[in-house]
This record gives C-alpha cells, structure tokens and sequence, in this order.
C-alpha cells in the first residue's frame, strides 16, 4: 500500500523530529529531503556547480557527518532556489514517497509540490523566536561556536529567501493541517501529528 505523508515547514519547527517519530509509530520509511538539498549544497562550496552536483547525488552522500553545519544550511537554501536543482531531486523523491509499505517525506515543498496529491499534509511551524533558541541549542551542542542573535539572524535569511523563492516556496497547501510547536513539547507534537495520520487512515 502506498501512502504518503508530506511534511512541510521553517528550519528548527520540529518536522525533522515529528516526521522521524511519525514515520517509526506507523512503521513508514522516512526521508528528510533538505538532506538532499544539503548535500548538494556541500558539494558547491567545493566550487561544483549546483545543477551538476545535484544531478549526481548518490545516497551515500546523505550520509555525510557535516552536513548539519551553518555554511552548509545557507548553501542548501542557496542551491533550493536553482529551479534546475530543484527538478533534479524531484524525481527521487517522488519515487519515494509511493514506495509500497508507506512514507514520510519532510522538507518546504513536499506538499505543494512534490506531493500534491499526499494523503496527509502536516505544516510544522513555530515562532522565530523559539526556533532560533533550539538551533542555537543545537548547536551549541555541536560545539559549534555562536550567539542567539547570529542563529535568529540565520534563520530569517533563509525563510525569507525559501519563502521568496520562484521555484517552490516555502508555504502550507492549501489542505495541510498546520501545526504550531511553539508552546509545545515533543511528545505534544508527535501526538498531534500521530492523531492527523491516524485519523486519515481510518477513513
């Protein structure tokens, strides 16, 4: 059976985790597709050009162990905006999303535009505010080394341009439940999300 959840939203909402939890309480297979965009990105800052490195992404090259760092998040929304990029990784995608046995797709166009038709359409949200303290965490964490205000400032240059781009912007469909995880915990959103999915199953 083939059965797609599209999961959309801004870096730092909580898609990543929502749609990892999503996709393991159903037994789906899960794909982060920035990881995608990352990867080509990474390849850029080596002086690839974008198109050609996204034509030749491997599945290998997702599993890289930098690609979560700050240059390598704003060559991924570099590259997104590259409409020629972007048609390069659809059809990986699109392959994935109806694989028998059912998936999670996460990322900003899933919905809209890689699959329009998804059975369930989530757009995982927060305020700038919390999603700039949970990179900066995040971070941190990684030890990498900056402020809040760097981290809020990072994250709304890359909304504005995921949000202003031609190709694809970064936006809910117009049937997408939006989930706002501001004031909520993890396991408040993995419920939401649980209950969604569940409820569409049903029928």
């Amino acid at each position: 059976m083939a059965f797609t959840i599209a999961i959309d939203g801004p870096a730092a909402a909580g898609k990543g985790t929502v749609s990892r939890a999503v996709a393991a309480h159903f037994g789906f297979a899960h794909l982060d597709t920035g990881l995608l965009y990352r990867a080509t990105g990474r390849r850029t800052l080596d002086g690839t050009d974008p198109v050609e490195a996204a034509r030749a992404l491997r599945a290998s090259d997702l599993e890289a162990d930098d690609l979560r760092t700050p240059d390598v998040a704003q060559a991924a929304s570099r590259v997104a905006a590259i409409p020629q990029v972007r048609e390069a990784l659809v059809d990986f995608q699109r392959a994935f999303a109806r694989r028998a046995g059912g998936a999670v797709l996460d990322g900003r166009d899933i919905g809209t535009v890689i699959c329009p038709e998804a059975e369930v359409k989530l757009f995982v949200t927060a305020s700038d505010e919390v999603r700039a303290g949970r990179r900066f965490r995040e971070l941190q964490e990684n030890g990498f080394d900056t402020t809040l205000d760097e981290v809020l400032d990072d994250l709304r240059v890359r909304d504005a341009r995921d949000s202003a781009r031609a190709a694809a912007p970064l936006k809910p469909a117009g049937d997408a439940i939006t989930l706002d995880t501001s004031d909520m915990s993890i396991e408040q959103a993995v419920a939401a999300a649980v209950e969604a999915v569940a409820a569409r199953l049903e029928n």
